[in-house]
């Protein structure tokens, strides 16, 4: 192989890492907003409850 042919290799190969690592940052962004948005609807959740006290005991007899 020529020097211009590993020159272009290399320079695919940076470019293809370059796509990896954007591609994973946008699928760690978009897992981190689904993340606060389970955690919103939980909390949300909590809120609406219209007897939050129910389930929090239980009643046992022995």
């Amino acid at each position: 192989m020529d020097i211009a042919g590993v020159s272009m290799a290399l320079a695919q190969i940076s470019q293809l890492s370059q796509v990896g690592t954007a591609v994973l940052s946008k699928a760690m962004d978009a897992n981190e907003a689904l993340g606060e948005g389970i955690v919103e609807m939980m909390d949300s959740a909590m809120e609406l409850s219209v007897n939050p006290n129910v389930g929090a005991n239980i009643d046992l007899r022995i």
